[in-house]
């Protein structure tokens, strides 16, 4: 079935549903007066800077698709990072109910539940097409809801950025030594993998990197990949620009939504929200693999020097983040719920992967 066939069907039938409602629903007594023209306004914070029109122009796509296919009745005002609340404050806002919605990258939060770094990437983890047959298919959004309950908040897939570059760096790293004191600006679970191997951590929203890596408050950062890079400009104040970045190889971002808001939606509104939802997170994943190859075709012209990480580092940065996974999983049983179930479809999709995958661009690839 073709993907626009299939949202016009969840919409008509999320419509009908209402209709029907408000109706009587075919000869009973009448429904509550639930009418799909009810009006609604949302505001919806974001972590992400205006200008990433990548990953914050995925919460506009949103907000566009869902207010075209509600004739103009349901609409969600996006706001950037800082304007509403800071961007690292987005979960607060909507479990406080100081928006409706939310844009932003669970890792942020693992100060409120560890569990939640796998909504968006493990270290080491899964690709961006796994990491999605994961929460899609797999069982891990029924997992990620478990834990968002406790917060009155329900989540919604918002797109994946794809296998991120290793950040950017004041100087060379060889190897672990390197890492010794480094201050570097690195959420989720790669801040703990790093601290672990001898780096200073920060977590710093997006609009706060660039001055923080100029003045020297930071020595390096991580972010996403080329074209978001460039526009934060990060390649005119470092000029070592390392990859892979191991500790995100497929991030998913997600959209928060209050509980009691979501129920107060009637229920073709919350099929147009989802149907939305879908489409921000195929474009924002489009948009990436369009745009990071020119980017960094331009970022190599400037000079930059673009290099992989050692064999050292990779061992050592996976084996510190298997304790970490391990050590978490031990001391809390509902972690390792949601730890187990990941870690076996890790397994079967590595063991696919591996092979018709991998295979085809070992060959093609280099070419």
């Amino acid at each position: 079935m073709k993907r626009r066939a299939f949202l016009q069907g969840a919409l008509v039938g999320g419509a009908a549903t209402v209709v029907a409602s408000a109706c009587g629903g075919g000869g009973g007594e009448a429904g509550p007066a639930v009418h799909a023209t009810k009006r609604v306004q949302w505001r919806m914070a974001s972590s992400f800077p205006r200008s990433l029109d990548t990953i914050y122009g995925a919460a506009e796509v949103l907000a566009e698709r869902v207010e075209a296919m509600s004739d103009g009745n349901f609409k969600i005002r996006v706001y950037p990072a800082g304007e509403l609340v800071p961007g690292l404050q987005v979960m607060d806002a909507v479990q406080q109910g100081t928006v409706q919605c939310g844009q932003t990258a669970s890792y942020y939060y693992t100060g409120k539940n560890p569990a939640l770094v796998f909504d968006t990437c493990v270290p080491f983890g899964m690709s961006a097409r796994q990491q999605t047959a994961w929460l899609l298919e797999g069982g891990g959004l029924d997992l990620v809801h478990e834990l968002f309950a406790d917060f009155g908040i329900i989540t919604f897939p918002a797109g994946n950025t794809g296998a991120q570059m290793g950040g950017w760096w004041k100087r060379a790293i060889n190897g672990l030594a390197d890492l010794q004191g480094l201050k570097i600006r690195i959420p989720g679970l790669g801040g703990e993998v790093m601290a672990a191997l001898g780096a200073s951590v920060q977590v710093l929203a997006g609009g706060e990197i660039f001055p923080a890596l100029e003045r020297g408050a930071i020595d390096a950062t991580d972010w996403v990949g080329p074209y978001d890079d460039e526009k934060l400009g990060f390649h005119k104040v470092a000029n070592w620009y390392y990859y892979p970045g191991w500790w995100e190889p497929g991030p998913s971002l997600s959209f928060y939504v209050g509980k009691q808001a979501w129920d107060a939606l009637p229920a073709s509104y919350q099929a147009i929200f989802k149907a939305a939802a879908q489409d921000a997170s195929v474009v924002m994943q489009t948009r990436y693999d369009a745009l990071n190859p020119l980017a960094l075709e331009r970022i190599l012209a400037a000079g930059v020097k673009v290099l992989p990480f050692s064999d050292e580092l990779m061992k050592g940065a996976r084996d510190a983040s298997t304790q970490i996974l391990e050590d978490q999983a031990a001391k809390d049983p509902a972690y390792r719920k949601v730890y187990e179930a990941w870690g076996a479809f890790r397994k079967q999709q590595f063991s696919w992967f591996s092979t018709a995958e991998l295979a085809y661009a070992r060959f093609a690839f280099p070419g």
